[in-house]
């Protein structure tokens, strides 16, 4: 792999056998392997099949030591504020069960949130805790307004995405961490749409907690995420589970001992799923190495690319409500087709995408090109006719 110079991604995109068969513009949603990831994985499984937990092919406490450190560099945290959990809907369970809020106490969430960021707290209702919500906007400023108006005496937790899943918008997180934080407010982000997508600094953004998968901007795999808790906050969360990996020197299984791990890889409660690690480690290692800055400016440059060419054949996008912001996630609608039917064409001529509010939603990256690009603006164009 070349340096973060990169200006020529066709080595990026020779290495994603999925170009070969369809355009994949669902990375939002997940991301397919990519054949060096493949190659990999395969080194460690030889590796393991001559030597069990005993190969020298990617070690545990390796792969693990390089996930945080290269997630802790991304997000500006430390690496022991970090780790690996399975996915965001976890994390935020174990959040959520740890906090120590009483009747009356409020917790504010997003309109029109993904599921992983509801769920997690509803069992708040039913001990007197008012879940509200916060209203959507058309810009990044009215929704700043809309939370400022929504905060109350009572707000004790706001738990937020980074970019609406829905329309791309990405949330002013700065601007938003530095109110809450001067209200004595927790910040809890779901970093699903964020960790890889918008630049995330967890000290500027004065964000306390975040949860996130691997699959998503961090192209890893399914089934694997991670928590981020800062250090001052860990011991203050109730510890809802606890396993063998939860205390320290956990190798040493006799005598049983109560001291949890002090950093935030206590909830790594049991063995992990080490082949997703492995795999996690492989894409993270070819993002930092391409430079993480670089890859969101390639993420952005082919969202604008995608955008204008939909606008040319008249579609009206989200992303002109928000022009100051970059985001990778396009969405956009037009007057008198069937948005539903849309969809259902592109899957059929090969183009993964996604329906979402009654809008089609695509999302690519580094790996897509400019002429997949071209090909699903013919097609919404000759559907459109």
């Amino acid at each position: 792999m070349q340096s973060a110079a990169i200006t020529d991604w066709k080595e990026i995109q020779d290495i994603y056998p999925v170009n070969q068969e369809m355009i994949w513009l669902n990375n939002c949603g997940t991301t397919p392997c990519n054949s060096e990831t493949i190659r990999t994985v395969q080194e460690y499984l030889e590796g393991y099949a001559r030597k069990g937990v005993l190969t020298e092919v990617r070690k545990y406490g390796n792969v693990k030591n390089s996930i945080r450190k290269i997630v802790a560099g991304l997000i500006n945290c430390d690496p022991e504020e970090l780790c690996v959990i399975h996915n965001t809907n976890e994390g935020m369970n174990f959040l959520s069960l740890g906090f120590r809020l009483k009747a009356g106490d409020e917790i504010l969430l997003l309109e029109n949130e993904y599921p992983s960021n509801i769920y997690p707290w509803e069992h708040w209702k039913e001990k007197g805790v008012k879940i509200g919500t916060i209203p959507m906007a058309n810009t990044p400023d009215q929704f700043l307004d809309n939370l400022k108006a929504a905060v109350s005496s009572h707000t004790k937790i706001v738990s937020l995405s980074a970019v609406h899943w829905c329309t791309g918008m990405p949330f002013p997180l700065e601007e938003i961490g530095n109110f809450l934080d001067s209200k004595g407010i927790d910040f809890v982000l779901d970093g699903a749409q964020g960790v890889g997508l918008v630049p995330i600094d967890v000290r500027k953004m004065k964000l306390k907690y975040i949860a996130f998968p691997a699959w998503k901007w961090l192209l890893g795999p399914l089934g694997l995420g991670m928590l981020y808790i800062q250090q001052d906050k860990i011991d203050t969360l109730a510890f809802p589970f606890k396993g063998t990996g939860s205390v320290v020197n956990d190798e040493v299984y006799l005598p049983y001992r109560a001291e949890l791990k002090p950093g935030a890889d206590r909830y790594e409660i049991s063995s992990g799923n080490f082949l997703d690690w492995v795999y996690f480690q492989s894409t993270l290692e070819m993002l930092h190495k391409i430079g993480f800055h670089t890859v969101m400016e390639r993420i952005y440059e082919l969202a604008d690319y995608l955008s204008e060419g939909m606008k040319a054949v008249g579609f009206q996008m989200e992303l002109d409500h928000f022009p100051d912001y970059r985001t990778g996630i396009v969405v956009g609608f037009k007057e008198g087709i069937s948005m539903e039917e849309l969809v259902s064409y592109l899957k059929k001529n090969g183009v993964m995408c996604a329906l979402r509010l009654g809008k089609v939603r695509f999302s690519p990256h580094i790996y897509n090109r400019k002429d997949q690009l071209d090909r699903v603006v013919e097609l919404l164009g000759n559907f459109s006719q």
